[in-house]
């Protein structure tokens, strides 16, 4: 019988040590800031220089971009989250001021960002636009001007409001 009582004894300790160290576990993890989306390039930044092609069959170089750039990937939860806002924010920008870069196959996501934004499609990885970003981050919202990053995001909210708005 003393055995027994030793052992549940021992048993009932062993409970207790687990339980004050996942409540300290927990407590670090809390604790823990929320990282924002690493981007490389900072606002001030020259984006590298680049060709590609659009849906439409447009050209799409450094030179020629200028606005909101978004990078979107297939297989990312948050992408798909952030697709409703970035439409709507694309709706009041206007078609010509937004490039989005999808990366994946979902044609019917491609075809929504096509009647809002210029939209390039590549592998997963971003292909040539997301090379000339440094982009390895989805979603991830960029704003151009003029060569430079002006602005980066990582959500549609966190974008700045364009003059006059």
């Amino acid at each position: 019988m003393p055995l027994v009582v030793a052992t549940l004894v021992l048993l009932g300790l062993f409970c207790l040590l687990n339980l004050l160290l996942t409540i300290g576990i927990l407590r670090r993890m809390r604790a823990q800031t929320v990282t924002p989306p690493p981007f490389a390039l900072r606002p001030g930044s020259a984006v590298g220089e680049f060709a590609a092609t659009t849906t439409d069959g447009e050209p799409l170089t450094t030179a020629t971009l200028t606005g909101t750039v978004a990078f979107f990937s297939a297989d990312c939860a948050a992408c798909h989250d952030t697709l409703p806002d970035f439409l709507a924010y694309a709706r009041e920008q206007g078609r010509d001021n937004v490039f989005a870069v999808f990366g994946g196959d979902e044609p019917d996501t491609v075809r929504a960002l096509a009647e809002v934004a210029h939209v390039v499609t590549a592998e997963l990885d971003g292909g040539p636009v997301a090379a000339a970003f440094r982009n390895t981050w989805t979603p991830a919202l960029y704003v151009v001007a003029d060569g430079r990053v002006v602005a980066t995001a990582g959500r549609v909210h966190e974008l700045p409001v364009p003059a006059g708005r």
